[in-house]
């Protein structure tokens, strides 16, 4: 069974709209495009991969503003400190990625490094911050901050942004300005900002 079919399982164990659920499946997903990308061709590799961007730079957007400082709380400042790290140093070699040619052996090159980092940091996720997260808050304090992670995820970034990833106080001065850029980008690009 895969780690995204588990994933899915453990999500679906869940209540609908907890937290930990929606980012389970997130997570899920999140391989699902890597191994969609990996093989792909051409045009269709490059709408894989924005897609995968896409959901990269919201999903990061969103942890660090809603459910880090849960986490802060509920598994300590190391932890909490650790996964920000982690992001913002994915957020800059996505950025790196998103200026390749994505039919590049260099761009396979960095974007199978970017997945391992990626699959390593979801995995301290779901194995350290998630169970800590869903000990210290009840059904209905979960289910609020699965509510608060969506409706941040509807107006974050598409894209990467380094100087502000990993800093949930700059998340907030600069997201609302630079989502609002990505956005407009998206549309005229045709690339895909769904999420």
């Amino acid at each position: 069974m895969s780690n995204a079919t588990m994933e899915r399982k453990e999500a679906a164990r869940l209540p609908e709209g907890d937290v930990v659920r929606v980012l389970l499946e997130q997570h899920a997903r999140i391989r699902d495009l890597f191994d969609d990308v990996k093989s792909a061709q051409g045009e269709q590799k490059k709408q894989t991969f924005d897609e995968l961007r896409a959901l990269l730079a919201v999903h990061e957007t969103a942890e660090e503003l809603i459910l880090r400082p849960t986490a802060k709380r509920r598994a300590g400042d190391a932890e909490a400190e650790a996964r920000n790290h982690e992001e913002e140093e994915a957020n800059k070699v996505l950025a790196e990625l998103e200026k390749m040619d994505v039919t590049s052996a260099e761009f396979d090159a960095k974007l199978a490094a970017f997945e391992k980092a990626v699959i390593d940091h979801a995995e301290h996720e779901e194995q350290e911050e998630f169970p800590a997260v869903r000990r210290g808050c009840d059904e209905e304090q979960l289910k609020g901050l699965g509510a608060r992670l969506q409706m941040v995820e509807k107006v974050a970034p598409t894209h990467p942004h380094p100087t502000a990833a990993g800093s949930p106080a700059a998340q907030l001065l600069t997201g609302p300005f630079a989502s609002m850029v990505d956005r407009v980008k998206d549309a005229i690009s045709g690339s895909s900002g769904r999420t």
